[in-house]
Order: structure tokens, then sequence, then C-alpha cells
């Protein structure tokens, strides 16, 4: 007997070995089912539900997708093999009941077990999304997820440029972009997304251009309207993951939130103003952290404030750069939303002065008697603030 296989006989007699239909019947109960073959042979097919893990990586890689050792584990490669060195392994780093499947994936489908051909990155997603997928938290299933995904952005202002930005940096597939405003030279200090030889253009054309120059193969939706109550409903009715709201006008917030709650989205929410601003998630359709369901804006602001008390960054000026952090953090929210990965700012209102270099945070609870979002209450419909928001500088531009 050589040495190769006096070690398989070792290992078989000390390593489990379960038939692909047993297996499959574990799985089901709550065993995790790893396919320790090769990316090029997954690519083929792969048992469904099943986590993926090459075999030269499983080490390294298992207590993310398995971090209780006391769990049933079942390794599964083409002819069962591998799986018994990768069982082994496994039984090193200390799990308790780790078994291999007999006869792999081959005699996985010959016993006419499910199996899918799972998605994959093509060669260019995975040089340009590397950074992603050397991170645990994200890797090929959550990068796969970002690509899949679809954000709508109100405004391509000061606070959607960096978010436009940054999401189609990151990976998301569809980003819609909400605007019915042309660049203006006044915009380029704060609005990153435009450039100088594109003022007079629609700023969805211009954010399109510089977004799809970054990721070519970002899809970017353009709808080149006001948000108003007629549309709202059609907009956001597309099937969007999140809504992140760059507004900087009280009717846009208003109508923005309220179809969010119908439309049970997350609503990633910043605003600025001079040398401040704020960052937090409006969803009251998801509860938070504590198991309390988080707020939504009427139930910070039930209605709007007198035109003269909220004076525009037309009116009272911005500093250039602070869109761009308060805008990179609905980008972080809204990626962390997509993942489903960290703690939202679900609750929690994300406060930044730039002059003291100070960031705060405050707890919000929802109202329980919001005509919105409290349970069981009916959707009072969408309100046109328009009229009663009408100074010249808050209703002149959606965005900031």
């Amino acid at each position: 007997m050589s040495a190769k296989d006096r070690r398989l006989a070792e290992l078989r007699g000390s390593i489990p070995e379960i038939d692909p239909i047993d297996a499959a019947a574990l799985q089901a109960r709550g065993a995790v089912l790893i396919d320790v073959r090769e990316p090029d042979e997954i690519a083929a097919g792969s048992p469904v539900g099943a986590e993926r893990i090459v075999r030269g990586f499983l080490e390294l890689k298992v207590e993310n997708a398995v971090p209780d050792p006391k769990t049933t584990v079942l390794c599964l490669c083409a002819g069962g093999v591998r799986s018994l060195f990768a069982a082994e392994g496994l039984r090193t780093l200390g799990y308790e009941d780790v078994r291999s499947v007999r006869g792999g994936f081959n005699r996985w489908k010959t016993d006419q077990l499910p199996i899918e051909v799972p998605a994959r990155l093509d060669d260019d997603a995975r040089e340009r999304f590397s950074r992603h997928m050397l991170m645990p938290e994200v890797g090929e299933k959550g990068q796969l997820r970002l690509l899949e995904s679809k954000v709508l952005c109100i405004g391509a202002g000061g606070l959607g440029s960096p978010v436009a930005l940054y999401l189609a940096a990151a990976g998301v597939g569809t980003i819609g972009i909400v605007d019915d405003d042309v660049v203006d030279r006044s915009n380029l200090q704060r609005q990153i997304v435009h450039t100088d030889a594109r003022v007079g253009e629609s700023k969805v054309s211009s954010a399109r251009e510089t977004l799809t120059a970054l990721w070519p193969k970002a899809n970017v939706v353009g709808f080149e309207t006001r948000l108003t109550s007629d549309n709202v409903d059609e907009i956001f009715g597309q099937g969007w993951d999140v809504v992140v709201d760059g507004s900087d006008n009280f009717p846009t917030r208003y109508l923005v939130n309220d179809a969010c709650v119908k439309h049970a989205i997350p609503n990633v929410h910043g605003s600025i103003f001079r040398f401040e601003g704020q960052a937090t998630v409006f969803w009251p359709t998801r509860p938070a952290a504590d198991g309390q369901r988080g707020p939504c804006y009427r139930c910070l602001y039930a209605e709007p404030p007198p035109p003269e008390l909220a004076p525009s960054c037309a009116e009272a000026g911005v500093l250039g750069v602070l869109p761009g952090v308060i805008g990179l953090l609905e980008a972080v929210e809204t990626v962390k939303i997509v993942l489903g990965i960290g703690k939202p700012l679900v609750g929690r209102l994300l406060t930044y002065d730039a002059l003291e270099q100070r960031f705060t945070e405050l707890q919000l609870e929802p109202d329980p008697g919001c005509a919105y979002c409290a349970p069981g209450k009916p959707f009072p419909g969408y309100v046109d603030y328009v009229q009663a928001c009408a100074a010249p500088a808050a209703v002149a531009a959606a965005t900031s």
C-alpha cells in the first residue's frame, strides 16, 4: 500500500463519512455544508445553500461561515478525497462534529439532489473590487449583493455627489438619481460629481457621465424631474433597496420620508448647514438593535418649520467640504444596509461640527402616535408643503 493510500485509510478510519442524501437531510436541519472545490469546479454547479470556501483557505475563513464549533459541518469536494483532508483540518481547529460527504459532488448529482450554478464575478470585477474580496464581511457573496442592489439618490448636489461616486466605486449595480436642476458654476465648490465644462448641463446627465467614467458598467437610471406627490409612487415603486436623501428643502424631505414609510424602504438621511451636518437612517419597518423600532422623519418633526427659521444653503452658505463628510456617512450606511452588516444609524442621529471637529451621537425615539409610521395606522396620504415652505431659496433647488 502506498503512503497516499495509507493516509487515506487513516482518514477514513477517523473521519465519519456520510452519503449525499443523508447530508442533504442534515443540511435541512441546520448543518452547514461546505463545498471546498476550486472556483472553476464550483462554476459548473454546487449544492443549493452550500458555503463555498476553497480548500486552501478553509482554515482561514471557516469561522466567518461557521462561528459555533458545535455546529455539524459537512465537507464536500468532487469525489470525496479532498473533503477528508478538509474535515481533518476543521477538527484540528476544534469543530466537534465534522463529516465528509462520500462520493462528493459527483455522487450528489447522481443522487439528483438540488444544485445551483452560483453567480460569479467576472475577471474585471474581481480585479476592481479585490479589496472588498479580502474582507470576510464582504467577500464575493457581498460583492455580488452590491452588484445586484438598487439605490435611489434624491439629488445630485452636495450630498448626492459623494454618495453617488462612492456607491458606484463600491459596485452598487443600479444607481437612480432624481434631480430636475442643471449645473451652475456656484455648485462646483461642493458638488464634485460635476465639472466646469458641464455648466448648464442637466445634473442627471452630468452625474451619469462621471459615474460611468469611474465604472463603465454602472447602470445609472436618471429621473430629470422634481419629486412630487404625483410621481413619487411611480419612482419609488421600482424595487429600490435603499433611498438616500440628499435634498435640502423640507417639501422634498417630507415627501421622501412619507414615501419610504409607505413603500417600506430604508431612508438614509443627511443634511448640512454652514459648518454643521447630521446623518441618520429612518427605517421604522426595521427594529433597531435593542428590539425597538426606529423613528421616521415625522417622529422628530411632525410638520415643517416656518421658512424664516430654516434658511437654505443658498441663503446661509455652506462649507464646501462639509457635504463630503456627511455624504460619505450616508454612503457608508447605504453599503452596510445592502450588505446586512454592522449597526445602521437606526434610532441614532450622528451630528458633526466641522469647526470643533467633533461628532456627537443622539438617541432618537419613535413617536407612538406618529400619523405615518405608528404600527396599525393607515397611510394618510402625501402632503404638498410647497406653498407652506414657499420662501424662494427654500424651494429653488432639490439638492444642497
